[in-house]
């Protein structure tokens, strides 16, 4: 069975939770601040007994540690990270690196991240342990004949999915340039 973690499963993530949980053979625990779109969440899939919700802010580091170790006893081993981290969260990905690689099990980390974030220097800033392949996902916008927009939830659900699925190092989802015509 593979555990993942989802960092963003219930907002802009939520197409990746749900396409998950349709996938055989996964167990899926789920970090959300707030119950009521977990909850809104859960009760939409039919296999609620593959989901695990973790309801806590993860830039509270001592509950949010104690809740991935939780998790990892609960599910076991955690094979996949889907990580979506706003920049309040400056830890998180430490603290899921450190716990999610205990035990040098094998894992894969898809790392999402904002249109004006440069890929190469975070690659840099983050220290990947040896039992991680690192993906990175960048998200951009959309132009259009005469104007520009961010992307929607699901145009980012979708991305992710496809990179998931092919194991892409890199994936721009959008574009990035040019970027004085984003929105």
């Amino acid at each position: 069975m593979t555990h993942v973690l989802i960092i963003g499963g219930t907002g802009m993530l939520v197409g990746v939770s749900r396409w998950l949980a349709e996938q055989e053979g996964c167990k899926i625990s789920i970090v959300g601040r707030n119950p009521v779109p977990m909850n809104r969440l859960v009760d939409s899939l039919k296999a609620k007994t593959k989901i695990t919700p973790l309801l806590v802010d993860y830039t509270n580091s001592t509950v949010f540690r104690e809740m991935l170790s939780w998790t990892i006893q609960q599910n076991g081993p955690i094979d996949l990270v889907v990580a979506w981290v706003h920049s309040i969260g400056e830890n998180t990905l430490n603290i899921v690196k450190d716990e999610v690689s205990k035990g040098g099990h094998k894992w894969c980390l898809f790392h999402i991240i904002g249109s004006s974030s440069d890929l190469s220097e975070i690659k840099k800033e983050i220290a990947i342990p040896e039992n991680c392949s690192y993906y990175q996902i960048q998200l951009g916008f959309i132009l259009e004949k005469d104007h520009s927009r961010w992307l929607t939830h699901e145009e980012i659900s979708d991305g992710v999915i496809e990179a998931i699925k092919n194991k892409r190092e890199r994936k721009i989802i959008g574009v990035i340039d040019p970027w004085d015509k984003r929105p």
